[in-house]
């Protein structure tokens, strides 16, 4: 946001075409705050509002890794106080011009907006399901697809006490070597998994029903597959691998307001961070393209002049 009586955004204003424009301040509603946007995440379920996959009316302004600070308060609001630094996630939910208070996220002082911007989705799906999954510490926990998700997956399964690998299969991504990048896990390939009896846990952050079959075999007995990446593939799996090898198969989306502030508590206490890359709002549509294609390593942040 700017001073004065307007501020920048990009708005999707037809199926996959953004543009930078000037819209009007609002006063926030009842119960809600209006926010000073300082880092936005962009995540490729910005997909859902720019290629008009949910039901929405043009124009539509995307956006659900957001930090900033409260610049006004909307009567009713307790608890949070003009210049507080906060979140809004995918759930946190807006009537397009303000934030409900109901949905916010505090941000802890250790972390950078921009820091803190990935966090609130896909640090917060990744840490949900695996702090919702059975595996206790020295379990073996396998993270399928090194991405923007499962990058941050295998940092948290780590420092939850799991003996993590990163499972890779032929179309897992392959080139994570960054000199940034977190050394928190070795690479292991199916087979190898079995011989270290199974893991407890495969967290699949890539998208593709094979994907998912493919590595089934991998689960020990009373295992879970947890399934984050979304695609039209559907899943198929053996019954036999089902039923015989007592495996589970299970879906996770993201999480409520307060298990995003566990999620920012705990990435800021075990030093669980995103590689990020920065681009100015200016550049969005760029910023937006690339995450498509698969090009981000591994998240990219929108920052505000």
């Amino acid at each position: 946001m700017e001073a004065g009586s307007t501020y920048r955004a990009v708005q999707a204003v037809s199926r996959g075409r953004l543009e930078l424009t000037e819209k009007t301040l609002q006063a926030p509603e009842p119960g809600k705050v209006r926010i000073r946007v300082e880092a936005c995440g962009v995540c490729h379920s910005d997909s859902g509002t720019v290629e008009a996959l949910f039901p929405i009316d043009w124009p539509r302004v995307p956006g659900h890794e957001l930090v900033g600070r409260i610049d006004a308060l909307g009567s009713g609001v307790q608890g949070w106080v003009v210049g507080q630094r906060l979140g809004v996630g995918f759930l946190g939910g807006s009537c397009g011009s303000c934030a409900k208070a109901s949905g916010l996220m505090s941000i802890p002082d250790s972390l950078s907006s921009v820091d803190a911007a990935p966090l609130l989705c896909a640090g917060l799906t990744t840490f949900s399901a695996l702090r919702n999954a059975p595996a206790k510490a020295g379990d073996l926990v396998a993270v399928l697809g090194i991405g923007g998700l499962g990058h941050l997956g295998v940092q948290y399964a780590r420092h939850m006490g799991s003996r993590s690998r990163r499972l890779r299969v032929a179309r897992t991504r392959r080139n994570w070597r960054r000199s940034s990048a977190p050394t928190t896990t070795s690479t292991t390939r199916l087979p190898a998994l079995q011989e270290l009896g199974g893991a407890k846990v495969i967290l699949i952050t890539a998208s593709g029903g094979k994907t998912v079959a493919e590595t089934f075999k991998g689960l020990r007995p009373g295992g879970v597959s947890i399934v984050l990446g979304v695609g039209p593939e559907p899943i198929e799996v053996s019954a036999m691998d089902l039923i015989f090898g007592n495996r589970k198969l299970e879906g996770a989306l993201t999480g409520d307001p307060a298990t995003g502030d566990e999620t920012l508590r705990f990435s800021a206490l075990s030093g669980v961070s995103a590689m990020i890359e920065t681009v100015p709002l200016e550049q969005a549509t760029d910023a937006y393209a690339k995450m498509m294609a698969g090009k981000a390593r591994f998240r990219m942040v929108l920052t505000m002049n």
